[in-house]
């Protein structure tokens, strides 16, 4: 049987790239047969990569079947995978992500998790000599995956190690890093055909803190004016989008790559509790600057607090 390779809900860059650079991998090197699928619509940098790169958009799937062999990419939460994802059989997880625990193997698997910014970086890794064998669209996909994660090496998750292998695919594709992170980030900040809802859930993570349930979203862009234009009904929709969703409150922050800031959209006293609690911010209105936080793996959950 195929084997699908697949990353996290609301794919992101690295959730879109990095299941198409091992699918690359697993067939052209190892010789199993492996195709990359996506868990919703990728989101607009990961659309301008897939363009880019020629790549065709891979398949949308709901879910998997039982028995079915897959790999897991950029995520090993299982409130981000398919519902059947236990009843798959897991062949390997790669990932750069807080072991959350919950998925259940047939057997003994491959798991690789290190402290890296980005999947891509780690495939890299792994492929040891077999990475000279990349075409140059797949070192496109790794290239693109490791500037969206690290935010063109801004991001505090940003490792030396990413830094070199981004260096290293860029001289081998003849990119200049700043004008194609530009080119992504343009990308990334075009989201005037999205409704506040698709927004809301574009780059998003489920996380309980202290008994409630939030639905964690960033907004990486290079126009935040263009986002918080909208923060009125944003705020309005977060209603409905918690309600569908199940959670108790929809967290928004607006990322600002080029100041390095985050801006926090607060619609109630919930959300003033948080921002006061976990990041020590003075609130007086519906948002706060909260300068230097760029991470929501590394400096947003682990300091949300109640």
């Amino acid at each position: 049987m195929t084997i699908q390779v697949f990353g996290h809900k609301s794919p992101d860059t690295d959730s879109t790239g990095s299941p198409i650079i091992w699918a690359w991998y697993l067939n052209e090197v190892k010789g199993q047969a492996a195709t990359p699928v996506l868990l919703g619509e990728p989101n607009t940098e990961a659309a301008f990569m897939l363009s880019r790169w020629g790549f065709d958009k891979p398949e949308i799937i709901s879910d998997v079947a039982a028995g079915a062999p897959v790999v897991i990419v950029d995520t090993n939460n299982p409130a981000e995978l398919p519902a059947s994802v236990n009843d798959a059989d897991i062949r390997q997880i790669i990932d750069h992500h807080a072991l959350i625990g919950g998925l259940k193997t047939k057997g003994p698997i491959d798991i690789t998790v290190r402290p890296l910014a980005c999947t891509a970086t780690i495939m890299v890794d792994l492929m040891g000599d077999d990475a000279t064998r990349m075409p140059e669209a797949i070192k496109g996909a790794a290239l693109t995956c490791i500037l969206s994660d690290t935010l063109e090496f801004r991001s505090p998750t940003t490792t030396d190690h990413d830094r070199a292998v981004a260096e290293k695919l860029a001289a081998d594709l003849g990119i200049d890093i700043p004008s194609y992170a530009a080119e992504m980030f343009a990308a990334k900040s075009d989201v005037s055909s999205f409704s506040d809802a698709e927004l809301l859930r574009m780059d998003s993570k489920e996380y309980n803190v202290d008994g409630k349930e939030f639905r964690v979203s960033v907004l990486e862009t290079t126009a935040p004016k263009v986002l918080l234009d909208r923060k009125d009904s944003l705020m309005a929709s977060m209603i409905d989008v918690a309600k569908e969703d199940g959670a108790d409150q929809v967290l928004l922050f607006v990322i600002d790559i080029l100041n390095e800031e985050a801006t926090l959209l607060v619609p109630n006293n919930l959300v003033k509790t948080v921002a006061e609690k976990s990041f020590g911010a003075a609130v007086s209105g519906d948002t706060v600057v909260l300068p230097g936080i760029m991470s929501r793996k590394k400096q947003i959950i682990p300091n949300l607090k109640l």
